[in-house]
């Protein structure tokens, strides 16, 4: 007979989640996995299959977080001014302390890349695709961007994105402020 787990799955997987945004996927290992979730590694492989497991399910934790916000862009009728909003919001979301996190998608796809064969950097590529596309539909929005510049710019601003996630971490609020009221003088 299974003994029943003493944990909950989401719970662990949140603080798993941290983990993984403070100190990196690689930097991240099981023995620090282990002390933070309060189980130990049979229970971490029994719900979670592997540390890769894990981490997948921590970026589904990540991305329910992250989505609140996703979902407030997705429901604005504005165009630009809606994404700006996100950009600035996206700021607030990263900082539980004096300086960000950065973003655990951003963080991991510049630490493994995104050619490797594993299934972590396709889901982080599914992910900025889907964060794209939420940009593209609101620059539609505008009606004064044709179907190639739409793309175009929503390339940057996924791109700037990007940037304004590793920023997070060591930028101060008006350095923050000047980076994202540049990317809109160029919209």
């Amino acid at each position: 007979m299974a003994r029943a787990k003493k944990y909950n799955e989401k719970e662990v997987a949140e603080k798993a989640m941290n983990l993984f945004w403070k100190n990196g996927y690689a930097n991240t290992s099981m023995q620090m996995l282990e002390k933070e979730m309060g189980i130990n590694k049979f229970s971490i492989y029994s719900s979670f299959g592997n540390k890769d497991g894990l981490f997948l399910k921590s970026l589904d934790c990540y991305k329910s977080r992250l989505f609140v916000l996703v979902d407030k862009l997705v429901k604005s009728t504005d165009g630009i001014p809606a994404i700006k909003e996100y950009f600035y919001d996206f700021v607030d979301f990263t900082r539980d302390t004096k300086h960000g996190k950065g973003c655990l998608v951003t963080n991991t796809a510049n630490e493994i890349g995104l050619e490797s064969e594993e299934e972590i950097p396709q889901v982080l590529k599914i992910f900025t695709d889907e964060i794209k596309q939420v940009f593209a539909d609101k620059l539609k929005n505008e009606g004064n961007f044709d179907l190639d510049m739409i793309e175009e710019q929503a390339d940057y601003l996924l791109i700037s994105m990007f940037g304004l996630s590793s920023a997070t971490r060591i930028f101060s609020e008006e350095q923050l402020k000047h980076y994202i009221e540049n990317i809109f003088k160029n919209l």
